[in-house]
């Protein structure tokens, strides 16, 4: 549950910092679910027969959609590696001030992990300019709802200081 503004102008530094650690970790398990799943999937991909006779170029984009897909499971695990390795050495600034820098490139990685693996699926359907453009569509689809929109409302927000909008983001 979302802490009231009032709540929120009570809490110490290291409260402010726990907090934030915290929904971290909540957002990170979602988008960790998904990376597990994709990269359950592109794993199992290179087993099948249809990808055996697949050509050399989508042999070479599964590979790349896989390194982004590990590069992206890398990213979204390390800030609990980091906490885990700092524990009580009093580096919560660092440690929440990394996390959320792993889990922004964490989910671009994971973005293009998703746009690699809707262009591999299509590549092997449909081919050609068709699947690229729908890899394009997938692009700007989690461009637009994972990056384009919050940052516009974070545009707003920074616009109008002291808003109780901004005050609970913080």
């Amino acid at each position: 549950m979302a802490q009231s503004t009032a709540d929120q102008h009570h809490e110490t530094e290291h409260e402010r910092l726990a907090r934030n650690f915290s929904e971290l970790l909540q957002e990170l398990r979602v988008a960790q679910a998904g990376v597990q799943i994709l990269f359950a999937f592109l794993l199992t991909v290179a087993f099948t027969s249809v990808f055996q006779s697949a050509s050399g170029f989508v042999k070479g984009l599964h590979l790349v959609t896989v390194l982004l897909a590990a590069g992206a499971t890398a990213m979204l695990t390390a800030p609990a590696a980091w906490h885990r390795v700092l524990f009580q050495r009093g580096r919560r600034v660092e440690i929440v001030r990394a996390a959320n820098k792993f889990a922004i490139n964490g989910l671009v990685l994971l973005a293009l992990a998703m746009v690699g693996t809707v262009f591999l699926v299509a590549e092997l359907i449909v081919e050609g300019w068709l699947a690229v453009l729908i890899a394009l569509g997938a692009a700007v689809l989690f461009a637009t709802m994972w990056f384009i929109w919050p940052s516009t409302l974070r545009n707003d927000d920074d616009q109008d200081e002291g808003t109780p909008t901004q005050a609970v983001t913080q």
